[in-house]
């Protein structure tokens, strides 16, 4: 690993994590855009059927705020890559 390179955190990794990384064996997709832009969403075990559904984060940083969700949903063209389609409550 290039250690030049910050290692890429995990959606919902805990904040006091030294390790938020990705983990071996593990599937990840990346968010791009909104309030989780650049963390990795694992979806490791997800189904063809989950994966074409948006994804529903919650997250204290988007519009709401607290209680609030990031919609993301997975890129056709690029499917490792998943984007931000809003928040909502």
């Amino acid at each position: 690993m290039d250690l030049s390179t910050p290692r890429r955190r995990v959606y919902g990794a805990d904040h006091d994590d030294p390790d938020p990384g990705p983990r071996p064996g593990r599937r990840y997709g990346e968010l791009v855009g909104g309030p989780l832009d650049g963390l990795l969403l694992d979806v490791t075990g997800w189904s063809p059927g989950r994966l074409a559904e948006e994804a529903r984060l919650p997250t204290e940083i988007g519009r709401y705020g607290p209680g609030g969700r990031a919609h993301y949903r997975r890129r056709a063209a690029d499917p490792d890559r998943w984007d931000w389609s809003g928040d909502s409550r």
